[in-house]
């Protein structure tokens, strides 16, 4: 088995190509430093839990989840160390670090241990929620116990008959004295009960307004694990999930039975303010593709580096990576994993900007889809190059491709993200993030790879039917990002790699601007 190896220099050269030093508080060995020490301490303390946690999953016994051995240790040692508090404000307790340093950590963190990244990391994203939406009083009572790591967070939304659909979403909330009381069922929540944090902090999106209002009669709530005197909240956690992957990930169906909630902003906006977590969240899940695709290509190169297999033209034998056709293989997989990040650091950087929100509403949903499937992609890969060994457990990139393939699921299925590229963001108001995406793209691609995607998304825009032509328009888009990062990578050691991997799809622009235009 090849242990993690975080790609620490592969993180910071990209950092370095996509803009970052332009950022006005950047501080390149300040990034290097912390990415550094993290690398450190997961492949020391947190990639060791990885398989243990695969094999063992979690229990659920008496109501309440068990994790898996080691990981509470783990937690505490995360939670000592100041990890929690890395982006958040200091008045509250935190290191007051940007979306910079939370990416190059996610990553890494991902890389080592989704299942236990999937646990801890929508607390960022809870952060903001309260940052932008709570009141003073919430704030100072919530965030610091956030950052502290005594709490956990989790994302309330689906329900059994309310997938990507809120707008059917049956959990209420009434008023109950000064405060709310939450009813309903909740499914798919990612640690909706653990042993590691004194406490959760349930982000629950409830209806307000009446039945079929919508999402306008959406409203959001903090609901507590436990209620001021010590005592459990009426939240029970139903059953954890049986997955193919992330075991040690606690996904449960949860009952909020007249739980006690407080609300979060104003009332009927709850779908405004969860989306502020959503969109961290699809940025971070972008990233947990880039991971799964750079360990995949870390443990197959590593193995065709050592297996040798045939001979030579000299009859000298020879070890798989001589073969073209894992050398091909190889070279994709490298390629996806640094492509990918490319895109995520690029978009993580001008959304730390704050000055172009309309590039950054358009590079998030192509983020999410090309990394999430670069991530599949990679692990099927790595399986085929590692032949009979991949499709076993002992080289455990089994587990690389079981974990993956959730990533192109949640927090909006991938096809969801092509659907919105290609209706709301070229239509009204919203077409702004397509005139950014076009101003980027002539900044940087050749004008014959700009008139490709000018002239689909022209089509597009008179179609009647655009939503035919999403997933085209999508594979389009990337396309022409990936042209537009691509010469970043000049002097970089895998330049030749991404150079094969480019030329291999080189028709892939002409393909489906000819396929959008002409249906």
């Amino acid at each position: 088995m090849k242990p993690f190896a975080a790609p620490v220099d592969d993180i910071l050269f990209t950092l370095e190509k996509v803009g970052a030093d332009a950022l006005p508080d950047w501080d390149g060995d300040l990034i290097r430093e912390i990415t550094q020490h993290f690398a450190s301490f997961a492949e020391s303390e947190i990639a060791p839990t990885d398989e243990v946690g695969d094999r063992q999953g979690c229990r659920l016994e008496d109501g309440r989840v068990a994790m898996p051995d080691g990981f509470r240790e783990l937690y505490q040692s995360y939670a000592d160390q100041g990890w929690p508090s890395l982006t958040v404000p200091e008045e509250f307790g935190g290191q007051g670090m940007g979306g910079i340093a939370l990416a190059c950590s996610s990553e890494i963190f991902t890389g080592a241990n989704h299942a236990l990244q999937m646990v801890t990391g929508l607390v960022p994203g809870a952060v903001r929620v309260l940052l932008e939406y709570g009141d003073e009083a919430q704030k100072a009572a919530y965030i610091p116990k956030l950052a502290s790591g005594d709490w956990l967070s989790t994302m309330c939304l689906t329900e059994p008959g309310a997938g990507s659909d809120l707008s059917r979403v049956r959990t209420r909330a009434v008023r109950d004295g000064d405060g709310w009381a939450i009813s309903g069922e909740k499914i798919f929540i990612s640690g909706g009960d653990q042993d590691l944090s004194e406490g959760i902090f349930h982000l629950v999106l409830a209806r307000t307004g009446e039945t079929g209002s919508g999402v306008k009669g959406l409203s959001l709530f903090a609901c507590l694990s436990h209620l001021p005197d010590g005592a459990r909240n009426a939240i029970t956690v139903t059953r954890i999930e049986e997955k193919m992957g992330l075991h040690a990930s606690p996904t449960c169906q949860m009952a909020f039975d007249g739980a006690r909630a407080e609300l979060i902003g104003e009332e009927g906006a709850g779908l405004r303010a969860m989306f502020t977590m959503m969109n961290h969240a699809r940025i971070d899940v972008a990233l947990q593709g880039v991971a799964h695709a750079s360990r995949a290509h870390d443990i197959a190169a590593a193995y065709c580096a050592a297996r040798q297999q045939g001979r030579g033209p000299d009859g000298q034998p020879v070890t798989l990576d001589q073969h073209p056709d894992v050398r091909n293989m190889l070279a994709e997989m490298r390629a996806l994993s640094l492509l990918g990040r490319a895109i995520c650091h690029l978009a993580v950087v001008e959304l730390e900007k704050g000055d172009d929100p309309a590039l950054v509403e358009f590079l998030t949903p192509i983020a999410k889809h090309f990394c999430t499937d670069a991530a599949s992609r990679a692990a099927d890969l790595g399986i085929q190059c590692l032949g009979g060994y991949g499709y076993l457990q002992e080289y455990r990139i089994d587990q690389v491709w079981r974990d993956a393939r959730i990533c192109r699921i949640y927090e909006g299925a991938n096809g969801i993200h092509a659907l919105t590229l290609a209706t709301r963001l070229l239509g009204g108001s919203a077409s702004a993030a397509a005139d950014r995406f076009a101003a980027f793209a002539a900044a940087n691609a050749t004008p014959e790879e700009v008139a490709l995607w000018t002239r689909a998304r022209a089509a597009l825009a008179g179609s009647e039917a655009p939503a035919e032509q999403a997933a085209d328009f999508m594979a389009l888009s990337e396309w022409l990002l990936l042209r537009c990062l691509a010469p970043r990578f000049a002097g970089h050691a895998a330049e030749v790699q991404i150079a094969r991997y480019l030329e291999r799809s080189h028709h892939v622009g002409a393909l489906m601007s000819a396929r959008i235009v002409g249906a």
